[in-house]
């Protein structure tokens, strides 16, 4: 699938509404970017994008990033180093898993918002709001 298809099956609207609502309770920033590239290696995509897109700039240094690259049907969800040290390996699996399911299925913005979902989830029970905090990233759906 082409990343032009894919987003205009994505309900932006809904992802960066999810996007704001898991925010409000975390000092944690979450974005979503779409690559139209072939991405062979996601993880090392996503990488490149989360510095690029200024994710590790952030105080607690605690962005998640969900990347997707529809042409080569391949996605990754990476957390900065605050985000990774508290978290661990197995709820970054878990979550790819659960994606991974809704994507089969064709179902991208359930997918995408559930992902949104628990990633807010986890960010608020090591990062809660805190009555200083702002948002440091802009809610919406990047791509290149």
């Amino acid at each position: 699938m082409k990343a032009k298809e894919f987003l205009k099956q994505v309900r932006h609207d809904e992802i960066v509404a999810a996007i704001r609502a898991s925010e409000q309770k975390t000092s944690g920033e979450i974005r979503v970017f779409v690559s139209h590239k072939e991405v062979e290696a996601p993880v090392g995509a996503a990488q490149v994008e989360f510095a690029r897109l200024g994710m590790a700039k952030t105080r607690e240094r605690n962005g998640v990033l969900i990347f997707v690259a529809p042409l080569t049907r391949k996605f990754a969800v990476i957390g900065d180093k605050a985000v990774h040290e508290k978290c661990g390996d197995e709820f970054w699996r878990t979550l790819a898993d659960e994606m991974s399911g809704h994507f089969k299925s064709g179902d991208f913005t359930a997918g995408l918002v559930h992902s949104i979902h628990k990633a807010g989830e986890l960010l608020a029970q090591h990062f809660p709001h805190r009555p200083d905090d702002r948002n440091e990233l802009p809610d919406r759906v990047e791509q290149d």
